[in-house]
């Protein structure tokens, strides 16, 4: 991990941040993972009454699997209540296992509630935050959205469970994705800045290839 390789990570890093402002909405939607943080962050959103529900989404995915037994929304449910917000105010999705079932499994719960949202406030990992908003945009595209994340910088955010080399394979798989996923119908086109695409093939050259596709 030397320098050059940490300033191709956090030019990934920026670009999949989404650099959203946040209003109040119809709802929070807190997006299943491994990082606890992310409920912490939905739960603070709320705690300034920027929606006046909560809903988690997530069951097991591909990597909480084999780490958690308790799908992740229930676990993330457990997170928000412990900060403050009342378990009356949250729902839970806890079917889904990859961001597409997210947000289609969340609106199939959110019209058994009869709860219509014009407004949504989406909670993801920062390094997430644009892939899960293009995915959005795609499969559903009416309700305005407003993408957000723990506050946290790239030279924090890793951990010995997140370590920093995992961070940068999956925004290296993941801006794969963001690039050709809107041709298989999965997402909405993003553009790619030309110093983002250069970084991109520089990490997947220094061997950051663990998150991409695979034939």
């Amino acid at each position: 991990m030397n320098n050059e390789i940490l300033h191709a990570g956090k030019i990934l890093w920026n670009y999949h941040q989404m650099h959203h402002q946040i209003h109040p909405a119809d709802c929070i939607l807190a997006l299943g993972s491994h990082d606890l943080r992310v409920p912490e962050r939905a739960a603070d959103l709320y705690l300034q009454n920027l929606a006046p529900i909560v809903i988690m989404s997530g069951g097991l995915g591909n990597f909480t699997k084999e780490i958690w037994s308790e799908p992740e929304a229930r676990k993330f449910a457990r997170i928000a209540v412990s900060k403050g917000v009342p378990a009356d105010s949250i729902l839970i999705e806890d079917k889904s296992s990859n961001t597409g079932e997210n947000i289609l499994f969340t609106r199939t719960l959110l019209n058994e509630r009869e709860i219509k949202v014009k407004k949504i406030i989406v909670v993801q990992k920062p390094y997430m935050e644009r892939r899960s908003f293009a995915t959005i945009r795609k499969v559903w595209p009416e309700p305005e959205i407003m993408v957000t994340s723990p506050q946290i910088s790239f030279e924090d955010y890793p951990t010995k469970e997140i370590p920093a080399e995992r961070v940068i394979n999956i925004m290296v798989g993941d801006l794969q994705r963001i690039i050709e996923y809107p041709s298989k119908g999965f997402q909405v086109p993003q553009d790619v800045p030309g110093n983002v695409m250069q970084a991109f093939q520089f990490l997947k050259k220094e061997g950051f290839t663990k998150h991409l596709i695979k034939d």
